[in-house]
Formats: C-alpha cells, structure tokens, sequence
C-alpha cells in the first residue's frame, strides 16, 4: 500500500512538471496531437500505479519521450507552416455571407444541433444574425455578426470612456494576499481602514478584489448553519 502511494505521489509531481512544460492550455483548446499526447500520457502513468511489480521509471521515461516529441513538434509547428497544418489542421469556414455551408459540416462531422450549441454558448439564439462562423483547429467556434446585429460599442456612440483597472485578488478566504497588495498599490493602513469602514474582521473576507484606485468588492463568508 505504501508502494502505491509513494508511486502516485512521485507521478503526479513528474506530470505536473512535464503539463507545465507543455503549457497551459484548457481541455477544450487542446490541438489534435496534444489531446492524444494527453491521453497517452494519462494511460502511460497508470500502469506503475496499478501493477507495483513494474518498474517507476516505466511510467517516466515513456511520458518524458512524449512530451519531448511534443515540444520538438511545437517548434518545429511554429517555424514551419506546412507542419502546422499537417498536425493541426486548417480553420474551416461554415457560414459565408450567412449561407450555411452544409458539405463544410457534413465533412467536420458536426451537425446542425453542435452549430446552434456553439452559437448559443456565445448569446447567439438566430443563426440569420451570423455573417461568418468559423471552426477553429481546437473545435471552438468563432462569429462574425453582421453589423445591424452586433453589439454597440462606445466608439460607435461617440463616448470617452475611461482607462480600466483591472482588480486584483486582495483577500482571499480570509487569508491576505501581499502580491495581490501591491498589485492594488494599497499600504496595510488603506487596506485596515477599508475593512473598519465595511465593520468586517479579515478572517470574516471571502474575497477582496480592488484596483489601483482602490476601488473594491467585498464579499463575506456566509454563516455557518447551525
């Protein structure tokens, strides 16, 4: 039992070495090679675990060879388009000038069903808004609205608006954060007098976002049932 367990605990830290060499990327992003080098991965490192009697370095150094390739293949993929485009694919246009091109999705294998999924994930409901609608290598689909149809911005109203400040994470679950500190410029006085102002104990924050003109949020930690 302690075999098993000190085995998963070396795994995990060599995957979690070998994820981040990768970079980061969500499951939904992954390109094809990287999908299957991450199923691989994953079926690779279950075996030391399952069956004690094979060796640690069986797992490793399988792993280690395919994010190796993996690396190899990405930068080759950025200096070389032809490899891009063998191992990744081309984005494929399915709406041109809002005309569904159904051989487009006859050939990608989705169907209309998947369309309307990926439109309303986006606040689309009424395909006739889409001017252009493209799948992209990882599966995603991008929209282009026809402008009749698209949001309006300030420009097109003629409004000046202000620079924005992007919050960061002061307090988080009753913990302080110092990056997040001096990522809102805030001295330890300011950010007392905040919580005074607000009658609340740090331990009490479950989260403290604030900007560098220390404009804020705060959230409580809800009461425990009793």
């Amino acid at each position: 039992m302690l075999t098993v367990l000190i085995r998963s605990v070396v795994l995990y830290l060599c995957i979690m070495i070998f994820m981040r060499l990768m970079g980061k990327r969500q499951l939904g992003e992954l390109q094809p090679a990287e999908l299957v080098i991450s199923v691989l991965i994953s079926n690779i490192v279950s075996l030391p675990v399952e069956d004690p009697d094979v060796p640690l370095l069986m797992g490793i150094i399988p792993v280690a060879v395919l994010v190796g390739l993996e690396l190899i293949v990405s930068l080759l993929s950025l200096r070389f388009r032809s490899i891009r485009t063998l191992m990744g694919g081309n984005p494929v246009v399915i709406i041109h000038n809002g005309v569904v091109d159904q051989g487009a999705l006859k050939n990608l294998r989705f169907s209309i069903d998947d369309l309307m999924e990926s439109l309303r994930s986006q606040g689309i409901f009424d395909l006739t808004q889409i001017q252009y609608a493209i799948v992209e290598t990882n599966g995603t689909v991008s929209i282009l609205p026809y402008e009749k149809d698209a949001p309006v911005t300030p420009k097109q109203l003629k409004l000046t608006l202000a620079p924005q400040e992007v919050p960061v994470i002061v307090i988080s679950d009753g913990i302080l954060l110092e990056d997040g500190l001096r990522g809102a410029s805030m001295s330890r006085k300011q950010l007392t007098k905040i919580l005074e102002k607000e009658h609340i104990p740090l331990e009490q924050v479950f989260l403290l976002s604030a900007n560098k003109s220390h404009q804020y949020t705060l959230i409580p930690k809800e009461e425990k049932k009793k």
